[in-house]
């Protein structure tokens, strides 16, 4: 891992206007991330997790504090709880919609979807709609339009949430062929105990509303990794110690 950060939050604050003196969802928040990394925000419904993403992928601006990114325009890619296709276009123009927006030549476009749509398993799914996909497959086309132009950091809030407790593992595992594959730098909000441990090189836990870092936690298992990992003492003793940070 490079020694220097791709991200820094300092002393970040979150409040949001209301009739009451403002909702302040997260306090002082300060973490940095390294390239390549991947970092899980693990915490109770309500405590800030998505508000966090949302402010790194520049949709929120924060009450007080900073955000440092090493780049001066860096590029980040984000995948939501729903996969937010679109339902009229074919799964390739899902996932080219990005380059489209930038003005990238159209066959350039849909080479560079192809290469993504070869990483995460969707072959001869090209030119199907959204409403042919099942949960998962959607999630894979919501995952490659994250990735198609090549982001710096790769922004994933929930995004296995709404899928059966079956699905959500092999994701889980696919995730990880994929971010082995690319090394990207990976933040991800989960309220999954188990998969932060699974995924993550970092586990933040998040106390109640107001948000604030409760546990730092580095995750000692040796990479690659497997789902059988979770019937090892050791991803026992790291589960109660995030299960108790977040109680």
């Amino acid at each position: 891992m490079q020694k220097h950060p791709i991200l820094s939050v300092c002393n970040m604050d979150m409040i949001f206007p209301d009739d009451n003196g403002g909702l302040h969802a997260v306090e002082r928040i300060s973490f940095d991330v390294h390239p390549q990394e991947f970092v899980c925000l693990l915490g109770p419904s309500g405590c800030g997790k998505s508000t966090i993403l949302r402010v790194l992928a520049g949709l929120l601006v924060p009450t007080r504090g900073q955000v440092e990114f090493t780049s001066a325009s860096p590029r980040i890619g984000m995948v939501f709880q729903d996969s937010n296709l679109m339902p009229w276009r074919s799964v390739i123009q899902n996932i080219t919609l990005p380059l489209e927006l930038k003005g990238m030549d159209a066959a350039i476009a849909r080479e560079k979807a192809q290469d993504l749509i070869e990483l995460v398993g969707l072959q001869g799914f090209e030119e199907n709609l959204p409403r042919d996909l099942s949960g998962g497959m959607a999630q894979r086309v919501a995952l490659a339009r994250g990735l198609v132009h090549d982001p710096d950091i790769l922004l994933l809030d929930e995004p296995f949430a709404a899928l059966d407790a079956l699905t959500r593992d092999r994701m889980g595992a696919e995730l990880l062929r994929i971010w082995g594959a690319r090394q990207k730098t990976v933040i991800m909000v989960t309220h999954s105990i188990s998969e932060a441990i699974l995924l993550a090189d970092r586990v933040l836990v998040l106390s109640q509303r107001p948000g604030s870092i409760k546990l730092d936690m580095t995750v000692e298992l040796p990479r690659p990794r497997c789902d059988e990992m979770r019937y090892t003492p050791e991803f026992g003793a790291m589960a109660r110690k995030l299960k108790d940070a977040i109680e």
